[in-house]
Formats: C-alpha cells, structure tokens, sequence
C-alpha cells in the first residue's frame, strides 16, 4: 500500500486545501516520465501477452513525446479473450455475490491507493490537468463503491414474491449474462473503462475491455488494480488496438452483452449490431447540452458555471456546455464577463499547475476546431478564441460565439472541443424550445432566481441530468452516488444513469423460479 495521505478530489470541488496534493502529483509525474517509451501488453486469460504489431500513443501535449508501445490486437485476440472469458464464466458466476463485492471493493482500494500514479499517466495521455486527471481516477473507485452498495442493498437481487399457498415458493433472481464487452473512451479513460467493468463484474459477468486507441496506457494501469486486488484469470480481459478491434468485439458470436462510450454515429451502429442478435447493449453517445440564463440570473454564478462547463477538460465532455439561451436584457453583460473569464483561461501543458486546461486530444480534432471557428466567423461574431496556440502539441483557444443564425448546423451538431455559442431570448417558453431542439438528451443547465421559470427548467427539459443554480460547472461533473449520469433521446439508448440506483441492473436479467413443495420429497428450502 502506498504511505502517502489519502486525499479525495471530486468534480464539485475539483481542489483540495491539502498542499501534499501537488507534491503527491509532482513526484508519481516525475515517475511516469522516467518510465516513458516502454511497451506494454494485453492481459487475456491470466497472462499479459503480445499481439504481431504494436503501435506507438504520442502525447497531445507534445507530439514529439512518445508514452509507450501498445499491442495491436486483432480478431485473433479478441477471439482468445472471449474464449477465456467464457471459459471462466461458470466459476464466476457461481462466485457468491458477497464475494464478488468483497473482491471488487479491494480493486476501489487499489485504485485509490495508487491515485496519483495512474492520474499522472492520465494527464500525459488525454491532455488533462491534475485535478481533473484525480478526478477521473477517483470517480473510478467511487463507480464501484456505488454499485458494490446497490448490491448490498438489494441482496443480490433475489426477491421474494408472493405464494399461491404454504407449498408454493416464488421468487425474482436477476442473473448475469455471461460475457460483456466493454468500449470506453477516451476522454474519460480510467472512469469509464473502470465503472462498466465492475458493474459487469459484480452482477456475475465476465468481461473483454477494449479501450480507445487514443488512450491504451490509462486503462492498462487501471487492469493492474484489478489484478493486484486478486480478480481471478479470465474474469477480466484486455485486449488494445484501433477500431477494428472493437468492431472484432461487437461482432463476436460469444459476447452477450455490450457496453459503449462514444459517437452517435457508432453507437447507433453497435446498437443495432446487438438489436439483430437481441444482445442488450448500453451506449452512452454524448450531447449538445445548453445552459439556460434568465432574466433574474445571478449573473457572475451564470458566467463562471457555463466558462467551466464550456472548457473544463478543452471542452471535450459528452457533458460539456455547448450553447447558452440568455435573457436579452442580460445578454451582451453576460458575454462580456464570459469573454473576460475565458481570456483569463491559461492554456498549456496541463501537468505544469499554472495551466488550466490542455491540448485537444488529436490531430483529427484540432483540425475540426480549425474548421469548426472558420464556419462560426463567416457566419456569426467570434468574441474570442478561433485560434490555434503552442505547435508543440495540440493547443487550441477557448472560444465563444454570438449572433450565429438559429437554422445554422452548429447549434446542434456535437463538437467535443471548446467551444460555445450564445443567443438571446425574450421569453422563458423560447429558451426552453430551443433547449430541447436538439436530437441529443444528456445534460443542462439553469440560472434562475424565478421560481417558475426554476420548476419549469426541472419539468419540461428533455435531458438525464440538470442542474440549477450551479456554480462549479452549469452542465458538467456529476459523481457517483450523487447525481446519476445518463441521457435521453439520442444521448443514451437506455436512460438509466451510470452511478446511480438502477445502472447495475442492466448487467442482469430476471428469471422467475417457482418451487412446489410436496411430502417427503425432499428437496427442502432451496
């Protein structure tokens, strides 16, 4: 175990009083560093093996820096670790489900143990800041905390129901699937690789975790902590490589189960993979999330929740706030202190304390920012940002647009980059249309002094999570056990929140068991 205090960060928070934060940061930073440029393998069946090829992961901060050498896996991998999967299925399922908790709480223990390592690694690969880089880590051992509780909670969900007589004994048992995959992003590495494992893990199933390209190291550090916490062989499978190793996944005859973090695009693709199969499958594909200012706003919480919800993490959360529908009596006071706050925004190697955010994760996406800002000032008034910064990594300004037609693309195309759009409102009815104009559901936010206006936001806005009044973030930064993160409409096929009561249920499913009991037969109270 390591000897350093522990120390929590949250997205509420986001800091922490504790100066020992920073020196825990600086030295497991400087850890990382000296271990960069190694390879690494896949761990399939107990064993960490190698693929034919391996790819190098570059940094965004400084393209010039290689993190290490990654395997290439294939269909052939997949393959061997699905096989393993299903081979350790039966043993794991039969794992009573106090164990299986027991086991998993010791994998949250771990990873919080080694927080600041595995959030070092984390700043390197995605371009996030410390506290951020804490956060994601942290909300890791936080998924499986929540979820070992629901299942606490419920014991084991098996329910007894009602008997036809003193002979009869029904009972609900929701029971696992068998093997699940899981294909987590990149934004959020550790939490959203880490959280659907264990859930999968808990409810009796076996899992092949296939990570983003862009961000194999994360989750490989994260698959330490499941090992070191004494997850038998087969149970919990890695396999790294780029698109067509998730798709060798998805396609696989032996998965029985899929989880999914990503584009609309792909996940409707997945979903209607598993659809033809009657496999269920969890996606969670992003949003266009708006931010709602009315004309009793508190003006400075308004500006600083929707500047931290536009930019935290170089605006690339599912969660991040996209546009703002402000009264118009407050509309131009409210750019103006937005610009002001964004201007203060120092953008640069994220692992250095000064800055606050990073690069945009690859080149595909500074070049989309480039496009994106180009469209944004031929069509509407940039305010500030549109421009590309330090050419050592891919560093972009926040940005912030106004007056941009209300039938432009933009308004409801997903950009997963750092950048905001504002419009003004006469009406609250207004705010609220255009807020639900979109096809994505995930998060929004709301400023509001206006008791009706207030209880309108919370009754008529079509997305899975809101927020009123907030200053840390105006769309972003839900925990587990604290606010359950998932979307509707196009932002989630299944509506039901990761960290919250009811997500670890969808990693089962029901069997109803009637016994009759007879004379002398036997069988006793199974």
């Amino acid at each position: 175990m390591s000897s350093r205090k522990p120390i929590k960060v949250t997205y509420s928070t986001l800091g922490s009083p504790d100066p020992l934060l920073h020196t825990y940061y600086e030295e497991a930073l400087a850890a990382a560093r000296s271990a960069l440029g190694q390879t690494h393998r896949m761990w399939i069946d107990g064993q960490w093996v190698e693929a034919k090829t391996t790819f190098a992961k570059h940094s965004p901060i400084d393209t010039s820096l290689v993190l290490g050498h990654f395997q290439e896996g294939d269909a052939t991998e997949i393959d061997r670790a699905v096989a393993a999967a299903r081979r350790a299925a039966p043993g794991w399922r039969a794992t009573p489900w106090q164990e299986r908790v027991a086991l998993l709480r010791k994998v949250a223990a771990t990873i919080s143990d080694r927080l600041f390592d595995i959030a070092a690694v984390n700043s390197l690969e995605v371009g996030k800041n410390r506290l951020e880089a804490l956060g994601d880590v942290e909300e890791t051992a936080d998924f499986i905390r929540t979820y070992c509780d629901v299942m606490e909670q419920h014991n084991g969900f098996v329910t007894e129901l009602r008997a036809e007589n003193e002979a009869f004994r029904n009972r609900s048992v929701l029971k696992p699937y068998g093997v699940w995959g899981v294909i987590s992003p990149f934004n959020f590495p550790v939490a959203l690789s880490g959280g659907p494992t264990a859930a999968a893990l808990l409810a009796g199933n076996t899992v092949v975790l296939k990570p983003a390209e862009d961000t194999p190291y994360s989750p490989t550090l994260l698959l330490h902590c499941f090992i070191d916490a004494g997850i038998p062989p087969g149970v919990v499978n890695l396999v790294t490589g780029q698109k067509e190793t998730g798709r060798a996944l998805v396609e696989h005859p032996d998965v029985e189960g899929i989880t999914f973090t990503g584009s609309y695009a792909v996940g409707m693709e997945i979903y209607a993979r598993c659809a033809r199969r009657l496999r269920p499958v969890i996606t969670e594909m992003g949003g266009k999330n708006p931010a709602i200012v009315g004309r009793t706003a508190d003006l400075e919480l308004a500006a600083q929740g929707i500047v931290r919800a536009a930019f935290g993490l170089t605006g690339q959360k599912c969660s991040a706030c996209s546009r703002v529908y402000v009264h118009a009596s407050l509309q131009e006071p409210l750019l103006e202190r937005m610009v002001a706050l964004a201007e203060q925004i120092r953008v640069g190697d994220p692992t250095q304390l000064e800055h606050w955010i990073g690069p945009v994760i690859n080149r595909r996406a500074y070049e989309n920012y480039q496009r994106f800002c180009a469209d944004l000032a031929a069509c509407g008034r940039l305010l500030t940002g549109g421009r590309t910064l330090d050419p050592r990594g891919y560093y972009v300004a926040p940005t912030i647009v106004a007056d941009l037609p209300e039938n432009h693309a933009l308004w409801r195309q997903e950009l997963f980059l750092p950048i905001v759009v504002v419009a003004g409102f006469e009406e609250f009815e207004e705010a609220l249309r255009r807020a639900n104009a979109v096809e994505f559901g995930l998060t929004a936010g709301c400023y509001t002094r206006d008791r009706e206006e207030a209880q309108r936001f919370f009754a008529e806005v079509e997305a899975g999570v809101l927020y009123l009044n907030r200053a840390t973030s105006a769309t972003t930064g839900a925990w587990p056990g604290y606010q359950p993160f998932g979307g509707w409409k196009g932002s989630s096929n299944t509506h039901r929140g990761a960290g919250g009561p009811y997500y670890l249920q969808q990693y089962l499913r029901e069997q109803s068991q009637t016994l009759v009991r007879h004379p002398g037969d036997g069988l006793g109270d199974l």
